[in-house]
């Protein structure tokens, strides 16, 4: 199971802006995930077609199954 912990940023013109991290080291720590998007927006490295990252919106982990079927 394929799992992605999505981070949600509003961003400066009011619109959703997404960052996926793949397998994320479990158990999640919400003070770290909290404290780390704090860190994204404060370094101001992230511009998006949406303007700048502005506010924390939220983070959750996407779960996702995949099966493969071999067709011969």
């Amino acid at each position: 199971m394929a799992k992605t912990l999505e981070l949600q940023f509003g961003t400066e013109f009011g619109k959703t802006a997404r960052i996926s991290v793949d397998n994320p080291k479990e158990p999640i720590d919400e003070g770290v995930v909290k404290l780390s998007m704090e860190q994204i927006i404060a370094s101001d490295i992230f511009t998006t077609s949406s303007g700048r990252l502005a506010v924390s919106k939220g983070a959750r982990v996407i779960e996702r199954n995949v099966t493969d079927y071999e067709l011969a």
